[in-house]
């Protein structure tokens, strides 16, 4: 009789490669969009940028900061842009400089709809499925002020949001980045139109779950169908409630996010990235069999940074593909030397998170060389 020499696949580990649409990956360590500020006021990413983003290359995956489609959706003073082809040349340095260390990088594409201040954005127009502003303040170049009560998008103007992503799509892709992800979360434009707390529209963009998850499903096919989906990520922060969003209504939330990832199924996505607290909880996985795609989980935010035993246990336990990790990263851009070799990680200075220059950015130490 013969003998069966086969042997079953190994089970991932952290360690492990996984493919995420096409982007290859060496280890399933993926770096969060992390906002950092260091892009002046013209949004271009200079040699700081580089060299902070290259340092990082050895994670599976980067996602770059929040970078904003057009200037009038720029949230934060000092965020970069792919607005511009010299912002796009900015960005086009960054990549070669991962790609050059081996590593793998996708552009994250933000709006931050009612998020921003026209102190931030040049003076342009603030736009929002409806006109109910954050209850907050934001910082401006004037200092910090309240966030002004926004305009409601006409349906011309969704439209041409739309085309905003697509164009920052094509940019990126044409820069060189791996893939884009859509910035679907943390009370942003896209979250905006998800939550009945932030869009209280009555046309085809607002009322009932489906019509709600309208736009994020407009602007993810249209980017998918101008780059490759197998290209494209998108991000999702169900129950999050950042920006004023208050998903606090479980029912609704499934229904929303569930029609969602229905009609987003059939693209084929590079992935979904979802922030929550609970990754290995009934919400998250629920949506991951609706996606029926890659899952990739953060649970940073919510129970002090992402630890080594975290993010091996979302791994072994099959919670999701990979695991996004933020302030270890700042802190440790050896991360996964250290988290391989058992070694000691340096300690984050939130302090120094925003800021113009190399200090609590470029400095942190690596491992000593044997």
């Amino acid at each position: 009789m013969p003998v069966n020499t086969s042997e079953a696949s190994p089970a991932p580990s952290l360690f492990s490669p996984v493919s995420l649409g096409k982007i290859e990956l060496a280890n399933r360590i993926v770096m969060a969009p992390l906002t950092r500020v260091r892009a002046g006021s013209s949004g271009i990413p200079g040699d700081l940028m580089v060299e902070y983003y290259r340092q990082r290359a050895s994670v599976g995956m980067i996602i770059t900061e929040g970078t904003y489609p057009d200037h009038a959706s720029q949230g934060y003073v000092g965020e970069p842009g792919i607005a511009t082809d010299e912002q796009a040349a900015g960005w086009q340095r960054v990549f070669e400089a991962v790609h050059a260390e081996g590593g793998r990088i996708v552009l994250q594409i933000m709006h931050a709809g009612r998020g921003t201040h026209p102190d931030i954005n040049g003076g342009c127009r603030i736009l929002a499925p409806s006109a109910i502003a954050i209850d907050n303040k934001t910082f401006t170049e004037k200092g910090e002020q309240p966030y002004p009560v926004p305009e409601a998008m006409t349906t011309a103007e969704i439209r041409a949001a739309v085309e905003d992503f697509v164009t920052a799509a094509r940019r990126a892709i044409d820069a060189g980045a791996d893939g884009v992800e859509i910035h679907g979360a943390n009370g942003y434009l896209l979250q905006e139109f998800l939550s009945p707390a932030a869009n209280q529209r009555t046309d085809e963009y607002g009322g009932s779950p489906h019509n709600r998850a309208r736009f994020v499903v407009e602007v993810v096919t249209a980017v998918a169908q101008a780059v490759g989906a197998e290209r494209v990520g998108l991000r999702i922060s169900p129950e999050v409630d950042l920006g004023d969003v208050f998903e606090t209504d479980r029912d609704d939330v499934l229904a929303t996010y569930g029609t969602l990832l229905d009609q987003l199924r059939p693209l084929g996505l590079a992935y979904l990235s979802v922030l929550h607290a609970e990754p290995g909880g009934d919400l998250v996985q629920e949506l991951r069999r609706r996606f029926d795609g890659k899952l990739i989980v953060n649970s940073g935010p919510f129970g002090g940074p992402t630890t080594r035993e975290q993010a091996l246990q979302h791994i072994e336990a099959g919670h999701a593909d990979a695991v996004v990790v933020g302030r270890a990263l700042i802190a440790n851009p050896d991360l996964v030397e250290r988290w391989q070799g058992g070694h000691p990680e340096n300690e984050p200075r939130p302090e120094l998170f925003y800021g113009p220059g190399a200090e609590g950015y470029t400095d942190y130490p690596f491992l000593e060389a044997a």
